[in-house]
């Protein structure tokens, strides 16, 4: 007779396998091996099955595991390397289509594992105390595992639809000049209005290799407005949008819309595009694409991020109902946003960058420059993954771009380059020019000025250390840069009023102290501001709030 001592051979020995036969392992052993499969399932998919179910199904897992970290390694490589190829691959809509499918195919692929994983784990041989543990990490495991790769092919799908609802499908534009430029237009397209009314313009141009933003902002009283050479509203004012008070650069979007969008078959929206060439021949530069911002849907976006921090130079009112529209006078204040650092959702983000009460339109200008910037600066991966899903589904209602979404990749990429630099700038009336510029712009003066900041923010050059808005326009651009060839070269000074006759330098942006009292030492708060307001004393509030065009992102 044997001893019991010798070991076992033969087919018959696998049967005390404890990972693969559990019924003959002790309770302790089979709750070990369930955490075990739990754990190889979701580190390691197919390796459960390879080791303690079917073998062939655990190779083909196994297989496409070993594929996805491949692919994972692959993107990874790409992120060092070559980051646009990546962000093109991720919002092109076939291929981002392509990689939905794929994770919604191994998110299925992977529960299916769990569950061949809970099969072989045999919950009646686990001890009755046992169970609930096991059967909470598998649940924990699955989410985890199976359920972020359907979130991920979820979120990646609305970003998706999102792009293909904002950008267009016409072909990739080029850099002119190695610069991206684009057109800003923020306005109000309500139920009542044919086209949308402008009530911000401002052109974003990018150095196609560094990213430094030089952003140039048109009033929208701006008349005289020239069209480009190869604009068809050219032909209707040849000499420039001259009709008068009435031909303000901001009806331009309206007019076409209304009276010549037959000038522009094809074209989605004639009235931007117009718009476009308006301010490509009032600059003097080439335009490629133009973004639209519906201002009545942009409080959605502010508050999807959560609101953006600025530090505000000066009280900035609510205003009331409109008492007198041509002197510009409003009933009592609905609130006022206070001088300091506040956090906006959209409703206060909105009037802060709209309201021109007791002050002119050059103060919100600077606003709404700074509350662009506010939401650039803090626009950041993780509040854009914690917020995605609201902050695409408000884009869809409050954007619309000419530019083509297979050209996304690489305009993402410039504005990761972008972080960190703060944008030069210029305006078309104070603090950059005269206030009387807009009404009778002198356009050589304009080109010049135009190309001495875009040279500032190209080049070497653009890597230096970044200048305040006054600063810029003291810089001397580069020999026969733009216009500069033809125009000769720009006055290292030009007049000021605000200065006292020339440029000098100024503090950087953010460089400023909000005011908070009245020359007297008296806080100045809501209640006295309103008290005014009751008195009659509109000239008293705009001394006290003639700093509420100062402005800096936090």
């Amino acid at each position: 007779m044997a001893s019991s001592n010798v070991p076992q051979t033969g087919p018959g020995a696998l049967l005390t396998d404890p990972v693969r036969y559990p019924a003959s392992a002790s309770p302790n052993v089979r709750t070990k091996r369930a955490f075990v499969l739990v754990l190889l399932t979701l580190l390691v998919p197919g390796s459960a099955q390879l080791v303690a179910g079917d073998r062939r199904l655990g190779r083909i897992a196994l297989r496409v595991t070993l594929c996805v970290w491949v692919a994972l390694l692959l993107a990874l490589v790409l992120l060092l390397l070559n980051r646009t190829l990546l962000i093109s691959i991720v919002t092109n809509p076939v291929t981002s289509l392509l990689v939905v499918l794929l994770l919604a195919a191994l998110a299925v692929g992977w529960a299916v594992l769990f569950v061949n994983t809970l099969r072989l784990i045999r919950p009646v041989l686990l001890a009755p105390s046992a169970r609930p543990a096991v059967g909470i990490a598998l649940v924990l495991a699955l989410v985890l595992g199976s359920g972020s790769l359907g979130y991920a092919a979820y979120l990646l799908n609305v970003g998706r639809n999102a792009i293909g609802s904002i950008f267009s499908s016409g072909p990739a534009i080029e850099p002119v000049e190695g610069r991206y430029n684009f057109l800003m237009i923020g306005g109000d397209a309500g139920d009542d209005r044919t086209g949308r009314r402008p009530d911000s313009l401002s052109v974003l141009s990018v150095d196609a290799k560094t990213g430094q933003t030089a952003i140039i902002s048109i009033p929208r009283n701006f008349q005289n407005a020239q069209f480009s050479a190869d604009s068809p509203m050219r032909k209707i004012y040849p000499d420039g949008y001259d009709c008068g008070d009435e031909c303000l650069i901001n009806a331009i979007n309206t007019e076409v819309t209304n009276e010549h969008a037959d000038l522009y078959p094809g074209v989605a929206d004639p009235g931007a595009q117009a718009t476009l060439e308006a301010v490509s021949g009032t600059l003097g530069m080439d335009i490629q694409a133009y973004v639209l911002v519906d201002m009545d849907g942009f409080s959605k976006l502010i508050d999807a991020m959560g609101g953006i921090r600025i530090k505000a130079g000066g009280w900035v009112p609510i205003s009331g109902e409109t008492i007198d529209e041509i002197n510009g006078i409003h009933g009592m204040p609905l609130g006022w946003i206070p001088a300091g650092d506040n956090t906006l959702d959209g409703y206060h983000a909105l009037w802060y960058g709209r309201s021109r009460e007791f002050v002119d339109d050059y103060a919100r200008i600077a606003r709404q420059q700074c509350v662009q910037q506010a939401m650039l600066k803090q626009l950041d991966p993780a509040t854009l993954l914690a917020k995605f899903e609201d902050i695409a589904d408000a884009g869809t209602k409050v954007v619309d771009s000419n530019i083509s979404s297979s050209q996304l990749g690489s305009f993402l990429d410039l504005a990761m380059k972008s972080k960190g630099k703060e944008a030069k700038r210029l305006t078309l009336g104070p603090p950059d020019f005269d206030p009387t510029f807009s009404t009778n712009p002198d356009f050589d003066e304009i080109h010049a000025r135009v190309d001495q900041l875009l040279a500032s923010a190209s080049g070497p050059q653009a890597a230096g250390p970044a200048s305040g808005p006054q600063d810029d326009a003291l810089e001397v651009p580069a020999a026969g840069a733009g216009h500069l060839q033809a125009a000769g070269p720009a006055p290292a000074l030009l007049p000021r009023p605000y200065t006292g006759g020339f440029a000098q330098e100024s503090p950087a942006p953010s460089d400023f102290t909000p005011v908070t009292t009245t020359p007297d030492g008296e806080p100045i708060t809501e209640e006295l501001l309103n008290e005014l307001k009751r008195e009659g004393n509109e000239q008293a509030i705009r001394e006290l709030v003639a700093t509420n065009g100062q402005c800096a992102a936090l």
